[in-house]
């Protein structure tokens, strides 16, 4: 299957991505680890990305688009994938639409996760990391440390990062609302588009999410 998730910020995406790409046996591209393979391995299109990101600009659609068709095209792609973080917007997703029509493959699926916003901005705003071991992560309602602002592992400061505060969450939500969600009515003319609760337990999202890409099988 070939899959495009989208969503707001703090929807899950990537922890869902992951499950349903196991579940389905394909890759999860995530746009992210396409920018840290490309840089590591120092590609050119990594090398491009670099200088535009030292620069503090954002890197170009063709660059990000160009990384995404060379990992689309990796053998253990052929038989399906599940995009995370791409299309980021309708250029991305028209090409993309291109891509595909190119190698001659079809988008089986585009699931849309869908939170309230004030949900979003309470599951961000809420998290608390560890000075000491960034894998430390706490919420201060869904998973409190023993004492406030201590880390229960190692003892260290728990605090919250720039972007978790709530002014830079909202304005990362304009964002979304203005660059990405126009994407989800772009695949709904295809129709292609599920909506997905993403209330609940990470569990319950994911049988969400199999049940309706069993009803797009059948």
């Amino acid at each position: 299957m070939r899959i495009v998730l989208v969503g707001p910020p703090g929807a899950g995406k990537g922890t869902q991505a992951a499950f349903l790409a196991k579940n389905l046996a394909i890759p999860h591209i995530a746009t992210g680890d396409l920018f840290r393979a490309n840089m590591s391995q120092g590609t050119q299109l990594g090398r491009q990305a670099k200088e535009y990101m030292s620069a503090g600009q954002l890197v170009p659609d063709e660059i990000t688009i160009g990384m995404a068709k060379d990992r689309m095209a990796q053998p253990d792609a052929a038989s399906g994938f599940l995009l995370d973080g791409f299309p980021r917007n309708i250029a991305q997703a028209r090409a993309l639409d291109g891509y595909l029509d190119e190698t001659d493959q079809k988008l089986d699926a585009v699931l849309d996760l869908e939170v309230p916003e004030d949900e979003v901005v309470k599951r961000i705003a809420g998290r608390r990391i560890c000075r000491n071991d960034s894998s430390h992560v706490f919420h201060v309602a869904y998973s409190a440390p023993k004492t406030d602002g201590v880390c229960d592992a190692c003892g260290g400061e728990l605090y919250q990062r720039e972007d978790d505060r709530e002014e830079t969450v909202r304005k990362r939500l304009e964002v979304y609302h203005s660059e990405t969600e126009p994407i989800i009515d772009h695949y709904k003319a295809q129709g292609l588009v599920t909506t997905i609760p993403a209330l609940g337990a990470v569990g319950e999202v994911t049988e969400r999410a199999m049940s309706a890409l069993q009803r797009t099988r059948a």
